[in-house]
């Protein structure tokens, strides 16, 4: 009995061991096929929630198995999904979040429906491609973290009204944004002036409102498509921002209410499509766009456009021009305007060319009927324009002297502003001047007696000077204005005081720093220090055949290398950069430091500082450095950080290209104003100052997707831009680890015999900043 026993405890041990042998085998095994993959869950939790998908999907399998149909892995991580047209349904899972590696996401054309889920993890993802599908919403917020993208396309979509999010502001490197037919509402923001490499935008047949903002002035814009917006206030105001757009090549704004004339296009070598039909544009058709030789397409009917029938030089344009507009003359009988035509077309470019003129004044006979304002003798000739109480703005022509019959000149009750012509007493019949109630300002001119003066409410009429005295602070008014509440007095003392203790703290840390010098230790370098900054961008596109390719890109495959990986369409060619800064010419020496040269360059008409670094200074730790530093870089974007637009790495050429600071560094202003003969920065741009830099500080800290610390923050590394704005430059930095442990990413490094506060804690740098 108790043998029996014995052999049935042993067999009970030997069947619990190979129990706990089998699920420890289960268990490694599981743990060995997730390992091999860190995104199985979240595509397999994608397999899960879609249908139609390739029948290589299967939960339970390695998802970067080359057998899992349009899905691109990198050292084991999901970089790309690509099941465009495959006629997939469902809905997106909030896992997708997840694949942190993702850098291309291509859905489109499919029946994906439910709302888009938040990717906040996505910092690598550069190209989505959601298009053609069934979404029905996109969260406020979409583009929060998504700081990477070069590309996305949201045409087509059913989604609820939505607004471009501020969010997608830290997509510096954005060259292709596209949103037509997704109701997309509320007014284009101005920061989409400030995406350098935006080539294209297309947000056509959507509820925008609003006007197109003038910050796009000088950008990059190849490309500008906002046509057919479907509320009834549509996109309005002028089109002026236009003639500061060089770099476009098609311009599609027909079907909403733009007002006022067409610019000058002088500017826009390469313009090829031009549609402006179907908006209430007035004045003369600009000669800079009828002599246009690159023009193939322009159309221009439906509005209230004026002057003689342009004759374009294009002889190969498709031009739609003539249909529902208010020409002088025909395309059967072409030629220039009556001469007393011509010269209230002159006098009303002084007003911007009002549309209630345009729509009165039709034909090239203005003493017939139904011309506002115009009044003839028998003869023919103008003998009274009666422009009084029209709400018209701008200034009065010199032009008005064309009208030797002209009796009354009756102008009162407008918003008229700038001085009376001279040329106005040259009038020989002029019996009647009447201005009242306008903004006239400067001299008066001396009339003969027997004309009639009526001047008054004009209270600047008289003066030299008409001007406002405006503040020369940089920041907008609606940042300090408004009521003087209890709450505001107080922080503005608070910020005073702060400010106050900044500034001695700043005067003895540069005498200390001078101290320094004197007793041996090693110089910063030649004020100011060139910056070595944080943003990136992209200067390559090349999606589907509508790419665009301004800048030369890398083609070698040098996948081994990360910064290469992962800044792939940032590179520029050492050729680009020779021309950009005339071959690296003296006359473009912006400043020198430790590594190398900065120097000035011209990027598509685009100011950059293009720093040359020397590798035989750099060594073989700088140029790992140079490396690190690209692959960190793009990791974090802001707008008061100073943003790196690309690279150059080209034998023993190693180049980095940072955006231009035209108003230099905060010590110039600080220390050196009176030497420069500027005026000393107000309070109120002190202030601004201050809170630029904090916002900079304040993401590298707790906001960017990793922890980073400055090293070496002092006024030479804070630098300016034509508005005064500030960004922070110059960086060494060093990531926090997850358990708030220093990770060294690069030396420690910085201002000699000073140690960044972020190195005890980012507490302490709160009150160090503070007191600094």
């Amino acid at each position: 009995m108790a043998e029996r026993r014995k052999l049935c405890l042993a067999a009970v041990v030997q069947f619990v061991t190979f129990v706990v042998a089998l699920d420890l085998a289960r268990q490694c095994g599981g743990a060995a096929s997730s390992s091999s993959s860190p995104d199985a869950k979240a595509m397999w939790d994608l397999a899960r929630a879609l249908s139609g998908l390739p029948s290589s999907w299967k939960s339970g399998s390695d998802p970067c198995d080359p057998e899992w149909e349009g899905v691109a892995c990198s050292a084991g991580r999901v970089s790309g999904i690509n099941l465009v047209s495959r006629g997939v349904s469902g809905t997106l899972p909030a896992s997708l979040s997840t694949l942190t590696s993702l850098a291309s996401l291509r859905l489109h054309r499919n029946r994906l429906s439910g709302p888009l889920p938040l990717l906040p993890n996505l910092s690598s993802l550069q190209t989505l491609f959601l298009d053609d599908n069934a979404f029905d919403s996109l969260p406020d917020t979409f583009f929060a973290g998504l700081s990477a993208l070069q590309e996305i396309s949201l045409d087509d979509l059913p989604l609820a009204p939505w607004n471009i999010s501020h969010n997608l502001s830290a997509a510096v490197g954005l060259t292709y944004f596209s949103a037509s037919n997704s109701s997309l509402s509320g007014t284009l923001p101005d920061f989409l002036g400030s995406l350098l490499n935006l080539r294209v935008l297309r947000l056509s047949y959507n509820q925008l409102t609003g006007s197109i903002p003038s910050s796009l002035a000088g950008s990059g814009i190849q490309q500008l498509l906002l046509n057919n917006q479907q509320t009834r206030d549509k996109l309005s105001g002028s089109i002026d921002v236009l003639g500061a757009m060089p770099q476009l090549t098609m311009v599609w704004l027909q079907s909403n209410s733009f007002t006022g004339p067409i610019p000058d296009l002088s500017n826009l070598t390469a313009l090829e499509s031009f549609n402006v039909r179907d908006n209430a544009l007035t004045g003369v058709v600009p000669p800079s766009l009828t002599a246009c030789l690159t023009l193939n397409n322009a159309t221009l009917s439906n509005n209230l456009l004026q002057g003689p029938f342009p004759q374009f030089a294009s002889k190969s344009a498709t031009l739609d021009v003539g249909t529902g507009n208010q020409f002088c003359t025909s395309a059967a009988a072409p030629g220039p305007c009556d001469p007393r035509v011509s010269a209230l077309l002159a006098v009303a470019e002084g007003f911007g060319y009002p549309a209630v003129l345009a729509k009165s004044w039709k034909g090239n006979e203005p003493c017939g009927a139904n011309w506002l304002g115009v009044t003839c003798d028998s003869q023919k000739s103008v003998a009274v324009l009666n422009f009084a109480s029209q709400h018209f703005g701008g200034v009065i022509s010199p032009a008005f002297a064309n009208f030797t019959s002209l009796r009354q000149l009756l102008l009162s009750n407008n918003d008229l502003t700038g001085s009376i012509p001279d040329s106005l007493t040259q009038l020989p019949q002029l019996q009647v001047l009447d201005v009242t109630n306008n903004n006239l300002s400067g001299k008066v001119p001396a009339f003969s007696s027997s004309v009639t003066l009526k001047q008054d409410g004009n209270p600047k009429l008289g003066t030299d000077s008409g001007s406002s005295d405006e503040s020369s602070s940089g920041t907008s008014p609606g940042q300090f204005g408004g009521s003087k509440s209890g709450g505001m007095i107080a922080g503005i003392v608070v910020a005073t005081m702060v400010l106050v203790g900044c500034l001695a703290a700043l005067f003895l840390h540069r005498r200390k720093k001078k101290q320094e010098e004197k007793l041996g230790h090693v110089p910063t370098g030649a004020p100011p220090s060139e910056p070595e900054l944080i943003n990136i961008g992209s200067n390559r596109m090349n999606v589907n055949g509508r790419g665009l390719d301004p800048l030369h890109t890398q083609s070698g495959a040098d996948s081994a290398s990360t910064y290469v990986g992962e800044a792939q369409g940032m590179y520029m060619s050492i050729q680009y950069l020779r021309k950009a800064t005339n071959n690296f010419s003296e006359e473009n020496i912006l400043g020198r430091g430790g590594f190398g040269v900065v120097y000035k360059g011209d990027h598509n008409r685009t100011l950059i500082a293009v720093k040359r670094n020397q590798c035989d200074v750099m060594g073989t730790k700088g140029n790992e450095e140079f490396k690190a530093e690209i692959d960190v870089l793009r990791k974090v974007r802001h707008r008061n950080l100073v943003a790196l637009l690309g690279y150059c790495d080209d034998g023993q050429e190693r180049l980095l290209v940072y955006e231009y600071m035209s108003g230099g560094t905060l010590g110039e202003h600080l220390f050196e104003w009176q030497s420069r003969n500027e005026p000393p920065l107000t309070w109120k741009q002190r202030l601004t100052i201050v809170l630029d830099v904090a916002r900079g500080i304040e993401y590298l800290h707790s906001l960017a997707q990793e922890s980073f610390i400055h090293r070496d923050l002092k006024p030479s590394n804070i630098l300016l831009d034509k508005d005064l704005r500030a960004k922070v430059s110059d960086f060494g930095l060093v990531k926090l680890a997850g358990d708030n442990q220093k990770s060294m990413m690069t030396r420690l490094a910085g201002t000699f015999g000073y140690l960044a506060p972020e190195y005890a804690s980012k507490c302490v740098f709160v009150y160090s900043f503070r007191e600094y």
